[in-house]
């Protein structure tokens, strides 16, 4: 294909993935508002609710590496197209029963399951696609646009769910959700996932690897690239240290400083606007040149501002300096968390192979996964136990601490080699 053409097809790919995705996001997003309404008014039970995160936490955490597997074995639109489908006549399912039998928690439970699992597929199989889609210098762009995209539905689709729910039957939020679906089967179906892909080609006849290789291979791969199993692991330790946060937060908040819930929904709506006006200016800007540096200090940003949270438990404050406060606190929280995050995924995107691009995105799935419930069980105990202020401070000390040991500055120069050599031409400059 013609370089030009090839370009502009990129381009078509940047703006029908984040339509998609805005798309089957919200639909998804307005469901999980509304389902989580219907099971706390259908049972008043807490454990119910409870019962429905595990249906869509632990499949994830079980599946992860045979999704992994299996972007890197098998046709990657494919899969994200069975998977959409899969969604979609799972909602359906849930719709049929809705009308005829009526909702019951089984139905629910295991539509979340399945939800989940689809999810994942669909989730790790794009997440692999990115340089196969987009041309590299516009890598960092297909990865703001997709936050982008997230950050817009984590803003609208509570607004959207809380004006429809009690006026509007289940069925109706259930349509929303298929029609949302299918539209991102129509959308996904028109992409080419190899337009820039470079996966080895399938030799006839050669005899394919078992998939517990398959898989030992990609853990494998992973263990003989240091910078990347550095970004790696500080990300299980920032998963694992945000459960004091994910449960603090909302605690410290609602039981210990009594504030309103709609003034509780602003400071989430502020950490919504801050990743998406940070996603649009990375979409704009050019190609952050040392990602791995940017993301370690925002990394430490992001710590201060955890322990920051704590603070009005520490000082006088009146009730509206404390709602400013949070507004403001979590709106500079949400953009520090897209200067983390974005640099970091362009650098693996770029360093992972397309070959084991799924079976290396999958392994993070399934630590991170595994690392956030347990990291909330046992916040949550000791929240019970300890003042809160102390967790949070001891735990954004920690995240400090272990992000400047791990990505000390050995670690940069290693990851930016040229940062050694600015320093070399500098000192000689001097000299």
């Amino acid at each position: 294909m013609d370089e030009a053409l090839k370009l502009k097809k990129a381009t078509y790919h940047l703006w029908t993935f984040t339509v998609s995705k805005l798309v089957s996001t919200f639909g998804a997003q307005v469901y999980a508002f509304a389902i989580s309404f219907y099971i706390l008014q259908l049972t008043g039970s807490a454990s119910s609710f409870a019962l429905n995160l595990i249906c869509s936490i632990l499949p994830r955490t079980l599946v992860a590496p045979f999704a992994g597997y299996a972007a890197d074995k098998y046709s990657r639109k494919m899969i994200v197209i069975v998977s959409q489908i899969a969604t979609t006549i799972a909602i359906g399912g849930l719709l049929i029963v809705s009308l005829t039998a009526g909702l019951s928690l089984v139905a629910i439970y295991s539509t979340t399951v399945i939800l989940s699992l689809t999810s994942l597929f669909s989730g790790v199989t794009f997440s692999s696609s990115i340089t196969g889609l987009v041309d590299e210098g516009r890598i960092q762009k297909a990865m703001s646009l997709n936050q982008m995209s997230i950050s817009f539905a984590a803003i609208g689709s509570p607004a959207v769910g809380g004006l429809l729910y009690g006026a509007v039957p289940m069925h109706v939020f259930l349509i929303m959700y298929m029609v949302a679906s299918v539209i991102a089967v129509i959308l996904e179906s028109t992409m080419d996932f190899k337009l820039f892909a470079k996966r080895k080609e399938v030799v006839e006849g050669e005899p394919k690897e078992p998939m517990i290789e398959s898989m030992k291979a990609g853990f494998h791969y992973l263990m003989q690239q240091p910078i990347l199993k550095t970004m790696i692991v500080i990300s299980l330790f920032i998963n694992f240290l945000f459960g004091a946060y994910q449960v603090g937060y909302s605690f410290i908040l609602i039981e210990k400083l009594k504030i309103n819930s709609q003034h509780f929904g602003f400071t989430e709506g502020a950490f919504a606007i801050g990743m998406l006006l940070l996603s649009i200016y990375f979409s704009t800007r050019k190609e952050l040149k040392f990602p791995f540096l940017v993301s370690k200090w925002g990394i430490v940003v992001l710590g201060v501002i955890m322990g920051a949270v704590s603070l009005p438990l520490l000082l006088n404050m009146t009730y509206t300096v404390i709602v400013v406060f949070y507004i403001v606190l979590m709106f500079f929280f949400g953009a520090s968390m897209i200067v983390t995050n974005t640099p970091i995924q362009v650098m693996m995107q770029k360093m992972i192979e397309d070959d084991y691009k799924g079976r290396v995105f999958s392994i993070i799935e399934t630590c991170a996964m595994a690392l956030m419930p347990l990291g909330m069980v046992l916040f949550g105990f000791l929240y019970d136990v300890f003042p809160a202020e102390s967790i949070l401070i001891v735990s954004s000390i920690l995240l400090i601490l272990v992000t400047l040991f791990l990505a000390r500055p050995s670690v940069v120069r290693a990851a930016h080699p040229e940062l050694g050599q600015k320093k070399v031409e500098y000192l000689k400059t001097e000299s």
